[in-house]
């Protein structure tokens, strides 16, 4: 929530599922815009956003979700485009209504408060300003605890994805108390691009302990390095960065099947209260 000191206290309505991903008003108008337009490159456009900020929101509401709010459209004389889950269109639908009974509150609340001093309300934004937190990992999911062994210093904790989907991380026991990790708690998992190995065959991505299969659905030239997307079931997308040469290798290309392997010890773990 955020504040604009004028008149009239404007609010900006969050809501977080239990990974942290919010429903933001930016969020929300780009859903307005993709169920209206049907194509996330114009809904972009009409926010705006950047291209790769609005798949990054998507993708992020889309791993963190219970239901995919997204989804591509296939067929039609324009090839298909990007469309709204009823799911989706539920979550729009609640976050208008709170908004409104949001703001009424707030400005009764601010009715009974005229005689707070100013400086009061700046140093509490700046508060709120300092405890915000964002991550420069491009990969982030929400898994339930469903698994949790003592290997001395260590803990390997078992997360469920989806049914058939599962990360294991690798934390220090210290780290395990202070989150307080339980079976059943649901728990963000962050990992960096570039600590995804790519395999194409099986047995090349059997020495790793996680093991996500999906298909390529973009690839990303830069200089040196290639950005992979790799869309796993459930509308969830993964990201790697690989060398140009590995990627060479590899001889990937859209639609192909591959596998997104990563250590244990690459995965950070996040709990919430």
């Amino acid at each position: 929530m955020s504040y604009e000191f004028s008149e009239r206290f404007i609010s900006r309505l969050s809501l977080e599922n239990g990974a942290g991903a919010a429903l933001s008003d930016t969020r929300i108008h780009l859903l307005e815009q993709i169920d209206q337009l049907g194509s996330i490159s114009q809904a972009a456009k009409a926010v705006p956003l950047s291209y790769k900020a609005a798949w990054d929101a998507i993708d992020l509401l889309n791993n963190t979700a219970p239901e995919p709010l997204v989804v591509r459209s296939a067929g039609g004389r324009q090839g298909g485009g990007t469309c709204l889950t009823e799911y989706g269109r539920r979550m729009v639908v609640m976050y208008r209504a709170l908004e409104i009974e949001y703001q009424s509150t707030l400005d009764r609340v601010m009715a009974g408060m005229h005689e707070m001093h100013k400086g009061d309300l700046k140093e509490f934004q700046l508060l709120m300003h300092r405890m915000a937190m964002k991550t420069s990992a491009r990969n982030q999911f929400t898994g339930r605890v469903s698994g949790l062994r003592d290997s001395g210093l260590d803990y390997l904790v078992h997360l469920q994805l989806t049914e058939d989907h599962e990360l294991v991380a690798m934390i220090t026991k210290t780290s395990a108390e202070y989150l307080g990790l339980s079976m059943g708690a649901d728990v963000f998992a962050l990992f960096k691009a570039y600590s995804v190995v790519l395999a194409t065959k099986p047995e090349r991505a059997r020495g790793f302990a996680n093991q996500l299969w999906g298909v390529v659905e973009g690839v990303n030239l830069s200089r040196d390095q290639v950005e992979v997307i790799l869309q796993l079931p459930g509308e969830r997308r993964l990201v790697s960065l690989v060398q140009e040469t590995d990627f060479q290798a590899l001889n990937l290309k859209p639609g192909d099947k591959a596998c997104a392997c990563i250590d244990p010890e690459q995965i950070l773990l996040a709990a919430y209260d």
